[in-house]
């Protein structure tokens, strides 16, 4: 069974910043891309930011530079680092991972999110 378990969700004022940390665990082979995905209320599902295995980075346009993704593959890790927090950045925060399990199935994992609420 794999896992994937998010934390450092919180409430912070505008202009704070926030880090994001999720661990996989379990029968783990392999980690190919993960990812950060958040969904406001009322809103899709949307990309927030992916990292391939070799750090290869992709984050939203409309980010504008605030967030940095990034991976410790020893600790089968994916952070987030949220900087200049806006209210429209309050969302359930969840991380994606594709895994490559001891039993040789590949399938995306989900974790169950985690809340992050920008007010003052």
């Amino acid at each position: 069974q794999v896992q994937l378990v998010e934390s450092g969700g919180g409430l912070v004022q505008p202009g704070g910043s926030l880090r994001l940390s999720c661990t996989a665990s379990g029968s783990i082979f392999s980690i190919n891309t993960m990812g950060w995905y958040r969904q406001a209320p009322g809103k899709q599902r949307e990309l927030v930011a992916t990292i391939t295995s070799d750090g290869i980075t992709n984050h939203a346009d409309s980010l504008e530079g605030r967030f940095t993704i990034s991976r410790d593959n020893a600790k089968n890790t994916v952070y987030l680092q949220m900087n200049i927090l806006k209210p429209e950045d309050t969302a359930v925060y969840y991380c994606k991972a594709l895994i490559t399990t001891g039993w040789g199935t590949r399938l995306q994992y989900w974790g169950q999110g985690t809340q992050v609420t920008v007010s003052s």
